[in-house]
């Protein structure tokens, strides 16, 4: 068991993740959006290896700021395999990146989830998340 930044070797677990996520077909531009993460200094992709393999993963940014002192963390995607949950490998993903926003003088980590992912709500309150109510999403055409 350990967590490592992510290859993009490890696209098809991620996607195979993805799809369990209610994310299904990212396997056809996973590698190429894996590989522009990869890519930016101030993203990053954690993958948690269980048993050989890739049990769980994290994606995240960090997001300097105008109006306070330290930047903010964002985690744009997460995901653990649901056939082996609640065995402490959210835990350790978040509790990991938690140490990396601290040791960046983050001053708040921000996750969107959507209403459909209770489970996922109740595992961000253990961990000692907050609901802020407030969200706007505006969309952009995609040609």
């Amino acid at each position: 068991m350990s967590i490592r930044k992510a290859t993009l070797a490890d696209h098809p677990a991620i996607s195979k993740l993805l799809e369990q996520l209610g994310y299904p077909g990212t396997e056809a531009y996973l590698s190429r959006s894996l590989e522009i993460m990869l890519n930016q200094p101030l993203s990053t992709v954690l993958v948690y290896e269980f048993d050989g393999g890739v049990a769980g993963f994290i994606a995240f940014d960090f997001i300097p700021q105008l109006t306070t002192r330290g930047d903010y963390a964002r985690i744009s995607c997460f995901a653990v395999d649901e056939n082996i949950r609640s065995k402490g490998i959210g835990n350790a993903l978040e509790e990991h990146f938690t140490k990396l926003a601290t040791e960046r003088k983050c001053d708040r980590i921000e996750v969107h989830c959507h209403l459909r992912r209770v489970d996922a709500h109740r595992f961000y309150e253990r961990q000692g998340y907050t609901e802020s109510p407030k969200y706007f999403i505006k969309m952009l055409p995609n040609e």
